[in-house]
């Protein structure tokens, strides 16, 4: 089959080469084979050609961490069957950046009906994230103040629509009149943009000066170390990410003394951990869809061979909604 490999960790722009070759994957117990029919671009994969992801997949390996297709091939005890459309996350070194990926059954869930090819790929790790961040680490309630923060995002966007969905009200900040845009066009009530506004005192201002409830940050670094000037009393700042590049810090004594929580987000260690939990989140998330709830928001759909635009575009937080690859 045809793919990206990763032979040496660097930049993707130095490292992913294009293959002619690679040998397809045979499904083992449990796994199915499946034709990608989409494939969506996380920073993750940025950090997995560099080496510095978490999990490191033995080289050569192809990247690729969240897919749209159809199973090709079954593996004994798997539960889907040749023909069935599905969305997954691929076993680690065979990903979506190739014509035919592999997934293990407990990553693997029905394609939902009436999703795009681009949408279903991107829905996953956003939506399954931002569903544990808000309702089982968060436990945010109707009626409280929901700040998300690089809102345009593909992150962003899922956490702005699952938080109208149970009754929040959402304030979203971004960069520039575009994303402010994109930001409210997804549910935002108000959009603080960041380089024309003080956003501590654009959110005090907005929130009668009593802060937000919960705080979504998938960014990290100034970003975070201004989230706690504008947390509410028991506030909980949800730690996402660190797009932003910088690891804050999270000084305790300000902790106390506010009365708010930092709270880590880790989805993916629920596979480990409690992955009864996930398939109920992926229900109510196909629910969601069915009441016209959420709407993955697609902001470029990029053919295969363009992988390396993709992720220089990803790793540039200049794009919007999730960049989705196909073939």
């Amino acid at each position: 089959m045809r793919g990206w490999q990763v032979h040496e960790n660097g930049d993707p722009d130095d490292v992913l080469t294009w293959h002619e070759d690679i040998p397809e994957p045979d499904p083992g117990p449990g796994q199915v084979a499946v034709r990608v029919h989409a494939a969506a671009c996380n920073f993750p994969d940025i950090l997995a050609c560099q080496g510095k992801y978490q999990e490191k997949p033995p080289l050569p390996f192809v990247p690729g961490m969240e897919v749209a297709g159809e199973v090709v091939a079954v593996g004994e005890g798997a539960r889907f069957a040749v023909g069935d459309r599905v969305v997954g996350l691929p076993v680690l070194g065979h990903g979506g950046y190739a014509e035919v990926t592999l997934l293990p059954d407990d990553a693997t869930f029905r394609w939902p009906e009436g999703m795009t090819p681009a949408q279903a790929a991107g829905l996953l790790i956003t939506y399954q994230t931002g569903w544990c961040a808000l309702t089982h680490r968060g436990q945010l309630k109707e009626g409280e103040t929901l700040l998300v923060h690089a809102a345009a995002g593909g992150v962003g966007t899922a956490a702005v629509q699952l938080g109208k969905a149970l009754g929040a009200h959402v304030i979203g900040t971004a960069g520039g009149a575009e994303k402010c845009a994109v930001a409210k066009s997804v549910g935002c009530d108000e959009v603080v943009d960041y380089r024309d506004a003080d956003l501590v005192a654009a959110v005090k201002d907005l929130t009668g000066g009593r802060g937000a409830d919960v705080i979504y940050d998938p960014v990290g670094g100034d970003v975070f170390d201004a989230s706690r000037r504008i947390a509410a009393f028991e506030g909980r700042i949800l730690v996402i990410g660190f797009a932003g590049g910088r690891i804050a810090d999270a000084p305790t004594n300000h902790v106390l003394i506010k009365n708010y929580s930092v709270v880590g987000v880790h989805w993916g260690y629920y596979r480990t951990m409690n992955p009864a939990l996930i398939q109920p989140w992926q229900d109510a998330l196909e629910d969601l869809w069915g009441k016209g709830l959420i709407e993955p928001l697609v902001g470029a759909e990029l053919p295969l061979s363009e992988v390396k635009e993709a992720l220089r575009r990803l790793g540039s937080r200049g794009t919007v909604g999730k960049v989705v690859l196909v073939p």
